[in-house]
């Protein structure tokens, strides 16, 4: 097993001649679309194009490349590509939206899909790279894992950015893949990773293609989930996953995710639970008391903390409630408290002090407490 955050491969593997593969003739169903949306991606694309052509995967595997509405020099780096990936027998399938105003994310990788054939769709944003096992390895877990979305652990680059999101990619177990799906952090396997069957993707139901400002993976894997979807990791390091301040990311509105985030709480979780704690008094989870529906605000029995200061205070009230008389919601000490319990609590943040503190209670995330924050 690949060691979290360390790439795969060294640099004279990453040189090796690529393996003969077998042609996508006429007749021949196609394995493995990989799906690349572009849009001014001339900086990165050379290297993630010919991190394609260096794929070890032996089988039929085809590029399909959705340029939606670039002004830079992507289209030329397309050409040249195709012809080099269609020599190595790898057919190239470009898609463009030509006009001035580009559609977003969501909607060129709808398009990069429907124009694609494979069996199985290998998404990779047009500023990562891939590994050369990636295609291989990830194709492997998808034929064993159906239903499932196939992620895997990455590099980030630079090395030191986001390290606390970057550890939690790489070292969540398996059972909290499913169970962290609502933190801050999101995806608890991140979209330029994803590999999975045509059939399941279209049995979720395609990106949102709200354009700029949507979460569409998020807002994906989200249904993914609900319509009973699995998630599982490949632990290598298959992915060198880049943070840069153009990144389609940082276009989306914390409110809009927040939102999301809680009507998913509330969906999945909240609705089976009768009563809950909130562990944190102050400003996190105040704010997600007071964004929850008001049946769920009844639900919530106290809040815990272990701020000496909010737990002298014994109680909070949401003055904008239009309950009569206005509830005093209980502030006690984490020990004190009743599960189950919703964490609104930085994972990560605290040396270790915070983490400390929920396993001296011996509780079983996923039945006794969820992660929010």
């Amino acid at each position: 097993m690949a060691e979290a955050g360390r790439a795969v491969g060294s640099p004279a593997a990453a040189r090796r001649p690529v393996p003969p593969r077998a042609p996508a003739g006429r007749g021949r169903a196609v394995q493995v679309s990989v799906i690349v949306p572009v849009h001014n991606s001339e900086c990165w694309l050379d290297e993630c194009l010919k991190s394609v052509w260096e794929q070890d995967f032996k089988e039929t595997m085809e590029l399909s490349i959705f340029n939606d509405a670039s002004k830079d020099g992507s289209a030329e780096i397309i050409e040249k590509w195709k012809i080099k990936l269609e020599d190595a027998g790898v057919p190239v399938i470009v898609g463009s939206n030509d006009s001035s105003q580009p559609r977003g994310v969501g909607f060129a990788k709808n398009q990069a899909v429907i124009q694609s054939s494979g069996t199985y769709l290998c998404f990779l944003d047009s500023d990562d790279v891939m590994m050369p096992q990636r295609v291989r390895l990830q194709h492997e877990a998808a034929v064993q894992h159906p239903n499932s979305i196939i992620g895997c652990q990455v590099r980030r680059e630079p090395l030191e950015s986001t390290e606390r999101y970057t550890r939690w990619i790489n070292n969540l177990t398996e059972e909290q893949l499913l169970t962290q799906v609502f933190t801050s952090h999101g995806p608890t396997v991140i979209m330029p990773t994803w590999f999975c069957s045509r059939e399941w993707f279209f049995h979720v139901g395609k990106f949102d293609e709200g354009g700029k400002g949507v979460p569409e993976d998020l807002l994906f894997f989200y249904k993914h989930i609900q319509k009973g979807g699995e998630v599982f990791r490949v632990n290598h390091c298959l992915l060198l996953y880049r943070y840069h301040p153009q990144a389609a990311t940082h276009s989306v509105l914390e409110g809009t995710i927040w939102n999301h985030r809680v009507r998913f709480l509330e969906d999945r979780v909240l609705s089976s639970w009768t009563s809950f704690t909130i562990w944190n008094a102050g400003k996190q989870g105040k704010k997600l008391y007071r964004s929850l529906s008001p049946a769920n605000r009844k639900k919530v029995a106290a809040f815990c903390d272990v701020d000496e200061k909010k737990i002298t205070k014994g109680f909070y009230t949401y003055e904008e409630s239009e309950e009569r008389p206005k509830r005093k919601i209980p502030i006690c000490h984490f020990r004190d408290a009743t599960p189950p319990f919703i964490i609104c609590v930085k994972l990560d943040l605290t040396g270790g002090a915070f983490e400390t503190n929920l396993n001296t209670l011996n509780l079983k995330e996923g039945m006794d407490y969820y992660h929010f924050n």
